[in-house]
């Protein structure tokens, strides 16, 4: 055996590495590329807004010394250039400023209400994932049939329809008129008292602590304003559906499994729906994301105290540093879904991965 042929093992494995690391260094810098650019919009939009956050601490009719000296502690008279540095510094070590309307720590209130924005997100998108991906099948089968205009007009009026008005308009016929659904808020006064939350997840800690009434309760409340969440979510989940279905259906496997006279079923369930499941990752993923930072307006209907309504109180309250942090923590989320679902999709596609 020659000697080129001994090494060949050896340099594709070198090859490979320096693929990989290649890719890790991009992939580096797209993100802290992204995230810097996150940060220096939030830093923008707090320093062009028409609100003082020196005044919005000391109030309005505080002596010209206090402001002087509020202002030079919380850094505003240095330059731009210094106030983004000790920004970026801040926000890197988890330091997001302290809540002028809660007086905690803005961090320390983000973990608090958090939890409620991520459980009402993931069941909206469970309900979404869970009928939006047959329907989107079923139109793509039923390709120009009635069936297929029907899920078209559906995924239509979740794009077109305000989700607040949507939001009342459900409060008033399912709370108010027929009450299927419990009100707005998470969980009903009765159990604030004696339901003990573990991890924040009130349904997940309803069944931990076997507090079966409880969550009885948390599932009737929480099931409506998901329900809106989760309809949005159909919206573009069955669209997409409907788009990669027709790609893989038109492609000649199908006609190839159907010519071996494999059912319908098999061939639209075992095989074209498993090719399509590739790319439904990052669009589920990608939907996540979009009803993390989109449930504000749903919360501030539903009293939901989730992040969404903890920005919303906190900008009419001129209370920048929590509307900021809530900001970057949404931003910070969405990257994060975002490279998870590229990740995803790299390990579930053969054709994307390094060789």
């Amino acid at each position: 055996m020659s000697t080129a042929d001994t090494q060949t093992p050896a340099r594709r494995a070198n090859r490979r590495a320096s693929t990989i690391l290649k890719a890790v260094a991009s992939f580096a810098v797209i993100v802290g590329t992204t995230y810097l650019g996150l940060l220096a919009v939030t830093f923008f939009i707090g320093r062009v807004v028409p609100i003082d956050p020196v005044l919005a601490i000391v109030g309005d009719r505080a002596p010209a010394h206090v402001v002087e000296r509020t202002r030079e502690q919380m850094g505003f008279n240095l330059p731009y250039y210094q106030q983004f540095y000790l920004y970026v510094k801040g926000v890197l070590s988890g330091d997001f400023g302290t809540s002028v309307l809660t007086t905690n720590p803005v961090m320390s209130d983000i973990r608090r209400v958090f939890p409620a924005t991520m459980e009402l997100a993931t069941v909206g998108t469970i309900i979404g994932a869970a009928l939006g991906i047959p329907l989107g099948v079923l139109a793509a089968v039923k390709r120009g049939s009635l069936a297929d205009q029907v899920v078209r007009i559906i995924g239509l009026i979740g794009y077109s329809v305000p989700i607040f008005w949507l939001g009342l308009l459900a409060l008033l016929v399912f709370y108010a008129r027929l009450g299927w659904t419990a009100g707005p808020g998470r969980i009903d006064v009765v159990f604030e008292y004696t339901f003990t939350p573990i991890t924040g997840f009130y349904l997940l800690d309803a069944m931990l602590n076997r507090d079966w009434a409880a969550f009885k309760d948390i599932f009737a409340h929480i099931i409506l304003p998901a329900s809106l969440l989760g309809y949005f979510s159909l919206a573009y989940i069955s669209r997409m559906t409907r788009s990669f279905m027709l790609n893989e259906l038109s492609q000649e496997y199908i006609a190839a499994a159907r010519a071996k006279g494999l059912s319908e079923t098999r061939i639209i369930w075992g095989h074209a729906l498993r090719n399509a499941a590739v790319p439904l990752v990052t669009v589920i993923a990608l939907s996540y994301a979009g009803l993390l930072e989109g449930s504000v307006l749903t919360e501030t209907v539903f009293a939901w105290p989730g992040l969404g309504l903890y920005i919303t109180n906190s900008l009419q309250n001129a209370d920048m540093n929590a509307v900021l942090g809530g900001t970057i923590i949404i931003g910070s989320v969405f990257i994060a879904l975002n490279l998870l679902s590229d990740l995803l999709y790299r390990l579930l596609d053969p054709r994307t991965r390094i060789r």
